[in-house]
């Protein structure tokens, strides 16, 4: 099944809704979630001739801003919630 492509529109009109003021990252690899710091808007032409638009990293060795965070992961679907084990009572120092 063919995915749609998000457009322009589409992603100004999702970011109309935020802070301007507020930092955008890019999350990638659903495999290895990272968060990427965002350095260029440009647009290009693609194979077929179609105007495509590409958001691209920074250069420098600090655009990886390290894991996504886990709440991240899992609002994009990429991971499920985790949550941590029941605790079990201690045995005591006797082994009883």
């Amino acid at each position: 099944m063919p995915h749609s492509e998000m457009t322009v529109g589409e992603l100004i009109d999702q970011l109309s809704a935020c802070d301007p003021s507020t930092p955008v990252h890019l999350a990638m690899n659903p495999f290895f979630p990272m968060a990427h710091r965002l350095e260029q808007v440009l647009q290009a032409t693609d194979a077929t001739g179609r105007a495509v638009v590409y958001l691209a990293e920074g250069r420098d060795a600090d655009t990886q801003l390290g894991h996504l965070p886990p709440e991240v992961a899992v609002l994009l679907a990429w991971q499920g919630p985790v949550q941590a084990p029941p605790r079990r009572p201690r045995r005591t120092a006797g082994g009883q």
